[in-house]
């Protein structure tokens, strides 16, 4: 066993165990499914000024959710747009160099210059304690509502930038975020670009096939096919044939398994990475550089 796969087998059995009786979808596996959450949400952004944290709004059919934008960066309307979601229970806004936080190491913490607005969106569940955030993810239609949300956010900053900029746009994001930036290219595809990092369009099945399944509960174990009915959405993701996405996947990711996600995106080019999971996460340089490259190929 290499150490890529070592260390997310060990991250697996560690959250099985922290996660106790909490575990995904413990409480319930129905629910709306995206295109369901999407028609109903509704969700106002502030006008961005200047840099800062942005608090957003949204009402769904799970009840009200906060959710946030920070515009990390502010270049100008000529200058290309990155909007980045981050990763599952992370804290994209904590800026110090301990924090568990894929957008500080990927463009905050380097010398490298990026010539592109920077603007990261919080998911809801991601302000508050780990505590919380598992008791919300108990209920499947809450997981969906999260995912939901930032892909709305996604959305609302590209018909905000678009008033007043023809600048290109590219959304990207890791492990959680990559499921939101191919869902938002599968149900608007409003982006310039799209550059998913660690996902695909096949989400039950981390759930259901990969290491991951040590998080999810025995009620989502024994509802495999109304997790997959919900949560799989290959099919309008491969609705969408534009040649606007560039994707990333780690060749030893015991989560989001390469030999399952890499049938997304058979017809576009793959980037692959001698990772796991956790240790593809923590590749900073390598996802910078992928994403910079993509940037290079819209400008």
């Amino acid at each position: 066993m290499n150490k890529h796969v070592f260390l997310d087998n060990l991250t697996a059995n560690i959250g099985s165990l922290i996660a106790d009786k909490k575990k995904f979808f413990a409480n319930s596996v129905d629910g709306p499914s995206f295109k369901e959450h999407l028609d109903a949400m509704e969700a106002e952004i502030p006008e961005i000024e200047k840099e800062g944290v942005y608090e957003v709004n949204l009402k769904s059919l799970v009840g009200d959710l906060d959710a946030a934008f920070k515009v990390a960066q502010w270049k100008g309307e000529d200058f290309p747009f990155i909007i980045y979601h981050h990763g599952n229970n992370e804290r994209p806004f904590d800026f110090k160099k301990s924090a568990k936080n894929t957008f500080y190491n990927i463009f905050i913490k380097t010398e490298e210059k990026i010539d592109a607005n920077l603007i990261v969106v919080r998911a809801p569940f991601h302000n508050c304690s780990l505590k919380e955030y598992q008791t919300k993810l108990c209920d499947l239609s809450n997981f969906t509502a999260m995912i939901s949300a930032s892909v709305m956010i996604n959305e609302k900053l590209i018909q905000q930038i678009r008033k007043t900029s023809n600048a290109p746009i590219l959304t990207s994001g890791i492990s959680l975020g990559g499921w939101v930036t191919n869902l938002h290219r599968a149900f608007y595809n409003s982006s310039t670009t799209y550059a998913p990092l660690l996902a695909g369009s096949f989400l039950a099945e981390l759930f259901i096939k990969s290491k991951y399944r040590k998080l999810a509960s025995e009620k989502a174990k024994n509802n495999s096919e109304i997790l997959r009915k919900i949560l799989n959405f290959d099919d309008v993701f491969q609705s969408v044939s534009d040649k606007n996405l560039f994707p990333l996947l780690a060749k030893y990711d015991q989560f989001i398994e390469f030999e399952v996600q890499k049938e997304t995106y058979n017809s576009y080019p793959l980037k692959t990475i001698d990772r796991g999971h956790v240790t593809g996460a923590i590749s900073a340089m390598e996802l910078r550089n992928h994403i910079l490259n993509v940037i290079d190929k819209i400008k």
